[in-house]
């Protein structure tokens, strides 16, 4: 039996990443991110990874008829047709969504799961993280902060991302709710929707989550 199908919707900071993880691992299902479809798919020159590979390097966004064939082409391999898989990041736009709903027509997604961290704690949860600019460790900014700040890793410089301030982390979520929205309500029109309460202990949002699927499978 295939372990589960479903996606995962959440803003950035809301944790989702980390859960994807450990979903993948609990349900042994591959987690397929929109940036791991196109690399694999530029990384093997496959024909939309080809046509894939060209935008980027040109500078432009991936279009909906792209995407959707490198998904289709993603699921159609041996791992997620046989024990299922999670997707994070894809679908963005309803018109995916609607692609996404004919090519798992045969084996239909279990359910979408909204993972919901309010805008207020997701806005303080990223504004607050520092990066070591070497190896990539995070920090929490205690707004006591170490000058220079030092790594405890690796020794190098722990800063803020300049896409990490308030203002920009603000225009990033006005965007995932532009784009949202209007998943939720497809997803929610067609019965496949579970809102998660994603606040808390990452062990009980996780407890929650898997509840869910196990009641949808």
């Amino acid at each position: 039996m295939p372990g589960a199908r479903l996606i995962i919707l959440g803003r950035q900071g809301a944790g989702k990443g980390t859960q994807c993880v450990r979903l993948s691992r609990h349900f042994v299902v591959p987690h397929i991110s929109t940036g791991d479809m196109l690399r694999s798919a530029v990384r093997e020159r496959t024909p939309l990874g080809i046509i894939a590979s060209e935008i980027m390097e040109a500078g432009g966004l991936v279009d909906d008829e792209t995407m959707v064939g490198i998904v289709n082409e993603r699921l159609a391999k041996p791992d997620a047709m046989s024990r299922g898989y999670i997707l994070d990041g894809f679908p963005r736009t309803v018109g995916q969504a609607e692609a996404l709903a004919g090519i798992t027509q045969d084996l239909p997604i279990h359910v979408v799961i909204d993972l919901d961290v309010p805008r207020e704690i997701v806005l303080d949860r990223i504004s607050s993280r520092r990066v070591c600019q070497d190896c990539g460790t995070n920090y929490t900014s205690s707004g006591d902060d170490p000058s220079p700040w030092i790594c405890d890793v690796c020794g190098g410089d722990v800063t803020q991302r300049g896409d990490d301030t308030p203002e920009a982390v603000n225009r990033r979520l006005d965007l995932y709710e532009s784009q949202t929205a209007p998943l939720i309500e497809f997803y929610g029109g067609r019965r496949q929707l579970a809102v998660v309460n994603g606040v808390g202990h990452p062990d009980h949002v996780f407890k929650r989550l898997t509840d869910v699927v196990e009641s949808r499978r």
